[in-house]
């Protein structure tokens, strides 16, 4: 195994007490190694004339501005927290993220495509997910005792940027889980892998909504993310305020800040989803 060097370890040690994740400590010492590696010098030796080369170089190499700005968080961390230049952060300058829309499935549409979805455990998976507007890693990671059906509500644990939150519990995808729990019987996790050994794995949800849009021969492409896109569009549609959806889906502000609209437990749980208004039959499919 290689020797880790006192100036990667430091930026490992830093990054561990506040407490970023596993995959993020990765990507950032992986970004921060290609930026040394490509002036074949120690980072803690190069400067902002050297950031701004190396991300003209990646610009000019057509990177995607994800893994742009990705190298820019790295970078700004490096410098700012481990090396203490509290100079330069500021002066290391994010990608703009283009403005994209996302695909947005009408409720039909969402229908047909949860119907298209094969196996029980990956459509009941993905109905979840619609449902409650999750993402696919917290689709996946689900637990049996996360139903709180004597509040109507969901937990997710460990979102996005490692919070919990509260979502509504759909009456008709409460019975849907009922009829599916009595049906595969599973341990603690809702959606396990075929082994029982833990959740499944994000990616099997991705490929299940890949092989149903080629059952449907949609040319939109639909991912687990589509799904969420859907439930937000059809909340705001239905007249839902803007400040519950941003609790629901764990977003940060528009504005960019890092404050979370606060709505309580009781208007979750009373919040209607838009899977009431499917016409799904209440047992599992098979």
């Amino acid at each position: 195994m290689a020797e880790v060097s006192p100036l990667r370890q430091r930026m490992i040690e830093d990054m561990s007490v506040r407490n970023l994740s596993p995959a993020t400590q990765q990507s950032y010492v992986h970004a921060v190694s290609k930026f040394s590696r490509f002036f074949g010098r120690s980072p803690d030796q190069l400067g902002y004339e050297e950031v701004r080369a190396y991300q003209a170089h990646l610009v000019g190499r057509r990177v995607s501005w994800g893994a742009l700005n990705q190298t820019v968080c790295a970078l700004r961390f490096f410098y700012g927290v481990t090396l203490g230049r509290s100079d330069l952060p500021e002066r290391i300058a994010y990608a703009r993220t283009p403005r994209k829309l996302p695909v947005v499935l009408s409720a039909d549409e969402v229908v047909g495509f949860l119907q298209a979805v094969k196996g029980t455990r990956n459509r009941v998976a993905l109905m979840t997910t619609y449902a409650a507007g999750l993402r696919a890693a917290e689709a996946a990671s689900l637990k049996v005792t996360d139903i709180d059906s004597g509040r109507m509500v969901i937990r997710v644990e460990q979102g996005k940027g490692g919070k919990d939150r509260y979502v509504m519990l759909s009456p008709q995808l409460l019975e849907i889980l009922r009829a599916y729990w009595r049906l595969t019987k599973p341990g603690r996790w809702l959606f396990p892998r075929r082994d029982g050994r833990g959740p499944i794995h994000p990616q099997t949800l991705g490929i299940a909504c890949r092989t149903a849009c080629e059952v449907l021969g949609v040319e939109k492409r639909v991912t687990v993310h589509t799904l969420r896109h859907s439930f937000a569009t059809h909340l705001l549609e239905a007249g839902t305020d803007i400040r519950i959806i941003q609790v629901l889906l764990g977003h940060r502000s528009l504005v960019t800040t890092t404050l979370y609209a606060q709505v309580s437990m009781a208007v979750i749980g009373r919040t209607a989803s838009p899977f009431d208004q499917l016409q799904m039959e209440a047992a599992p499919p098979g």
